[in-house]
């Protein structure tokens, strides 16, 4: 699915209404759901969640799963029952490399913010990747959803061109006093003044990207990516 599908359905999903702001699914005791997008093009593999408890959240986590068994191999590291928002397998997505030795998987943290996590899949296992950052790239820094609570929206979306090869569009909205961080952004933000003060900063790139041998990520330079019409 191309990025720019993706980001509008992520924006779709992140708009929707408070009432029905949190996708809950009631797993059963032995019930490992493959998310959206979950199966390796080697059908070999896929990844699978699961939790506890009424609305799933008990215990949460994500598997690596072996096909067509559907047995599981490994817990994938950074997805919990403290940093998910839903538990439905259909609001998570995998992007699978054409490889299958490599896997994207993004799920909302909070209901504006979108959690992009990438595993290195070798002999079964899989292997946290350092994640690509946009925004860090631009500005020097990366932000904690936790502690910076100026940005309100973020949404990450990869699409993959090759094996080790990919897109990645990173779109964020920040509320700020003044309009600092869209100077520095340049032709990447854009500000508008908020009703009652302050200004709304968008921030929209997108870069191509490739894994390197050795584990690291190498971005090309990101160019100006698509906009919202912000009320």
């Amino acid at each position: 699915m191309p990025c720019r599908a993706i980001l509008a359905l992520i924006l779709a999903l992140v708009a929707s209404s408070p009432a029905f702001a949190t996708a809950e699914h009631r797993y059963g005791k032995n019930e490992y759901a493959i998310i959206a997008g979950g199966r390796a093009p080697n059908g070999k593999l896929s990844v699978a969640a699961h939790g506890g408890g009424e609305s799933g959240s008990d215990g949460f986590r994500i598997y690596l799963m072996a096909e067509p068994t559907h047995r599981r191999l490994m817990t994938l590291d950074n997805v919990n029952d403290d940093n998910i928002l839903d538990t439905a397998p259909d609001a998570f997505h995998a992007a699978w490399s054409s490889d299958s030795r490599y896997v994207a998987v993004t799920f909302r943290s909070e209901r504006h913010i979108v959690t992009l996590n990438l595993y290195a899949v070798d002999g079964g296992r899989a292997r946290l990747v350092a994640e690509p950052d946009l925004f860090r790239d631009v500005t020097g820094r990366s932000v904690d959803i936790k502690t910076d609570g100026d940005m309100r929206t973020s949404v990450p979306a990869l699409t993959w061109q090759a094996p080790r090869r990919f897109h990645l569009t990173e779109y964020r909205v920040f509320v700020l006093d003044d309009a600092a961080l869209a100077d520095k952004l340049g032709p990447l933000g854009k500000a508008s003044k908020r009703d009652g003060g302050g200004n709304t900063i968008q921030f929209s790139a997108e870069a191509d990207g490739e894994l390197l041998p050795d584990g690291r990520i190498r971005m090309a330079k990101p160019v100006p990516g698509r906009f919202e019409e912000l009320e």
